[in-house]
């Protein structure tokens, strides 16, 4: 049942929680409803920024994927609007997947941006067109906003 599933990725996240990483439910009475804290991934533009992530488990969980949305701003060519692009939580998705695989890899999502699947355009054009330019912006957005 969903209720014994987000406990036992509750007790996951406290004993053994994945690097970088933590979440768990913003209220004791709330289990579907957590936040999550990642931290920029070193030799990354995102590398000393700290980025805060809702997630909501819908009634169907696990057989349906979490609600995952960035409360910190983030200049990324996946993420836009607070909204992230990432194959696991839309068409790859598993009941196998627990928020500990998720949260890895939006941190790996971070390090490695994959801009033929934007859902920020112009921050994918920037990144194909001057990577320079696109590391800079990251980086300015982590130093204002994470």
């Amino acid at each position: 049942n969903k209720n014994r599933r987000i406990l036992t990725e509750m007790n996951t996240m406290q004993t053994e929680p994945p690097p970088g990483c933590s979440a768990g439910p913003i209220n004791p009475g709330e289990m579907d409803k957590w936040v999550a804290i990642i931290t920029g991934p070193p030799d990354s533009p995102y590398q000393g920024g700290i980025f805060e992530l809702e997630i909501l488990f819908p009634p169907d969980y696990p057989f349906k994927p979490p609600k995952i949305t960035f409360k910190t701003k983030i200049f990324h060519c996946n993420i836009y609007e607070k909204h992230l692009c990432l194959d696991i939580l839309k068409n790859q998705w598993s009941p196998a997947l627990t928020i500990d695989k998720v949260l890895l890899s939006i941190i790996a999502l971070l390090q490695d941006p994959n801009p033929k699947d934007p859902l920020n355009r112009e921050a994918a054009k920037v990144f194909e067109t001057n990577y320079k330019d696109y590391e800079n912006k990251a980086k300015e957005w982590v130093r204002l906003y994470a």
